[in-house]
């Protein structure tokens, strides 16, 4: 089968196109034909090898046709979404013909749907909706912050928190982003800074803040929230770099929750995939209830430029690659 290979860590010279064995069945594992997948940040700082792990071939989710299934879990033929249980990581991973993944972090997706548009839905949808739902604790009527908003994963926190009655302030780097959030549903915008909380009315009267920014403006959003608001950090669009100097005792506000989401424990017996209502949001996409459709569709002969525009810092949304039938 034809797949992108790491050729060890670097720029986009690192991935190169090869003809590798297609996966074989085993026991505990569905074979998948790939049909699509999302571009995700994790593969990025795989090929640079900023990644604590990076397998051979890079690729963190997927959607397509069960090719084989041992254990009878999944009748051939049926379409599925696959994500992280070492996907990418530890086991090839999406950026190919045929995948292999663990049962435990394969869900069926039967939908209408485009394979592009059902494509732009596991990673993005199934991570944002376990930070709010399962990490935040949203109800509706209260009031959120989603740092990095206009990203694939913020817009989809986006789409669930405002169709879950939850006010949505959204902030971005850029007045350019404004009109795509607004269009999401989101109450107000702000422009995205390391010092927010002391530019935002709303300032120790928050319920919670999403932070896809990461280390850098992780003090800075608990400052916003009010005693029992919750902080859930689960993105890096600011860098790697941890923090420097934190000191709880003089830097964690007193009954604020702080908390961290990352999609790679997906299929663990903690936090199973099944878990995910993914065919109830792949309906509500179908259904127009949410404004889902990815930024932009690639070729896989032009995954090295997904991961050029993503490294530029130009992608307005989702990017997911589509193979030719």
């Amino acid at each position: 089968m034809k797949a992108i290979v790491l050729d060890g860590f670097g720029g986009l010279e690192a991935l190169v196109y090869k003809d590798i064995p297609k996966p074989e069945p085993q026991e505990g594992t569905v074979v998948i034909k790939i049909k699509a997948f999302g571009i995700n940040h994790a593969e990025l700082h795989m090929r640079r090898g900023e990644w604590a792990e990076a397998a051979p071939v890079s690729g963190i989710e997927c959607v397509g046709i069960v090719d084989s299934c041992p254990g009878g879990e999944f009748a051939v033929g049926t379409k599925v979404a696959t994500m992280m249980g070492g996907l990418g990581r530890t086991i090839n991973g999406s950026y190919a013909e045929y995948t292999r993944a663990k049962v435990s972090n394969v869900a069926s997706i039967e939908s209408d749907l485009p394979w592009a548009e059902l494509a732009a839905i596991p990673q993005s949808y199934a991570t944002a909706w376990t930070c709010l739902f399962r990490n935040l604790k949203i109800q509706r009527g209260q009031t959120i912050v989603i740092r990095g908003a206009s990203s694939a994963f913020g817009l989809a926190a986006v789409n669930l928190a405002v169709n879950a009655g939850v006010k949505v302030i959204g902030t971005t780097t850029s007045e350019a982003s404004f009109a795509q959030l607004k269009a999401h549903g989101v109450s107000r915008c702000e422009i995205e800074r390391p010092d927010l909380s002391k530019h935002i009315a709303e300032r120790k009267e928050l319920d919670g803040v999403l932070d896809l920014v990461g280390n850098s403006t992780m003090l800075d959003s608990l400052d916003m929230v009010r005693r029992e608001g919750k902080v859930c950090l689960a993105g890096w669009l600011g860098g790697l770099a941890p923090i420097a100097d934190f000191n709880p005792l003089l830097q964690m506000p007193s009954g604020v929750d702080l908390t961290f989401f990352g999609s790679f424990v997906f299929g663990t017996p903690g936090f199973p995939f099944s878990d995910v209502p993914l065919q109830a949001i792949a309906a509500d996409v179908e259904a127009g209830k949410f404004t889902a459709k990815p930024w932009r569709v690639f070729r896989f002969d032009e995954v090295p430029e997904t991961h050029r525009i993503m490294e530029a810092g130009e992608a307005k949304g989702k990017m997911v690659v589509v193979h030719d039938e």
